[in-house]
Order: C-alpha cells, then structure tokens, then sequence
C-alpha cells in the first residue's frame, strides 16, 4: 500500500476526522491513570492526521506523545491543527527504529497501524513495539477483529482482520494480556468488530 499516493490524493477512508470512540471510552473507564501513563511518554504508530494523539494530549496534560507516521502528507496536516505543545510528529518507519527510539516510551496507542500492515508483518511489528517500551511500558490498542464487508471481502486488505485468539498469539512473545474488551463505541459501521487490548511488556 502507497500511503503517502493515498494521502496526496485524499483517498483516506480510514480517516473519520475524530479520535477513535473506543479510545476516548477506556479514558473514562481508566481515569485515574496510573503516574507512569498519566506523566509518561507516549508513541502513536501510524498516526495519520493525529486525531487519537490529540485526544490522549487532551486527558494526560502532563505526558509527552510522538505521533509517527511514513507520509509525509500526513504529518503535514496533522502539524496543521491546533496541537498541544506536548505533541511531535515524525517521520518515522516502526520496523527501523532508531536506537534513541528505543527503549524510550512508557506506553504505546495503538490503532490502525496493525491492521493496515501485511499480516506477515505482524510479528515484526510485536517485537518493534516491544524494543520501543521500556520495561514493563503497556501497549494500548483497539484491533480490528472483523473489517469485511461487501468492499472489503475476506482476504483482502488493508484492512486486514485478525481473530482474537490469533491476536493473542502474536503479541505473546513479548507481552503478557492485562485487560480486554469488546469497546461499547465505535464509528459508525465498526460496532462490535473491534476489540480493546492492554499489553504489558514482559
């Protein structure tokens, strides 16, 4: 997938112009969050225009978070609202890693970025975000379970699904489960397909 064609040519479905529902419903479930979280520093794989690294800046005034993303089309609009000073965006590619990235974050919100890569990434991606984390820093995310529809047949993507047990099986190898649930909210036409993890870094 050419992401920054799809960005230049405003082709971006994925984008819903807000922060992800489920997200802004584990804030309110979650609050108070704990000091290393609520003054920790944060990284957004894929951000694309940054919507759910705005909302998290919103809820934790006291953290730092680096939205990342590989266009550059992206991040220019993303630079364009009307951000916190609390939050960077930068080009940066999650499977190359500098070594001043990792090792470096408290936590990790994941949305998009997982379903968005190849499925032979997948264990890839576990292990950059597990070399991102500090020592027991969490990783975040809400995961899409069922993304297929008449656009989107099985085996297509991205979007690609993932079944939940699968999802488990990738992320074991570094991470142990801490919290799971199936969100309450969701954009419309995404109820009930996604799914809320809380990782642990081992």
């Amino acid at each position: 997938m050419d992401w920054e064609n799809a960005y230049q040519q405003k082709n971006t479905p994925w984008d819903k112009g807000a922060a992800a529902p489920p997200l802004e419903e584990w804030l309110q479930k979650a609050a108070p969050l704990p000091v290393e979280l609520a003054s920790g520093h944060w990284l957004s794989p894929g951000c694309g225009l940054g919507h759910d690294v705005r909302l998290l800046a919103e809820h934790l005034p006291d953290a730092n978070f680096v939205g990342a993303d590989i266009s550059p089309t992206a991040l220019s609009a993303a630079q364009r609202f009307d951000n916190p000073r609390s939050v960077q965006f930068r080009d940066l590619d999650i499977f190359a890693l500098p070594a001043s990235e990792k090792g470096n974050y408290d936590a990790v919100w994941e949305h998009t970025c997982f379903c968005a890569i190849n499925p032979s990434q997948r264990d890839h991606y576990v292990a950059a975000m597990a070399e991102a984390l500090k020592p027991g820093g969490l990783l975040i995310g809400v995961f899409f379970i069922d993304p297929y529809d008449e656009d989107h047949p099985i085996g297509s993507g991205p979007p690609f699904g993932v079944e939940i047990e699968t999802l488990r099986e990738h992320f074991r190898s570094h991470f142990t489960e801490v919290e799971s649930f199936v969100p309450q909210t969701a954009y419309p036409g995404r109820e009930g397909c996604e799914f809320f993890v809380l990782f642990r870094k081992l």
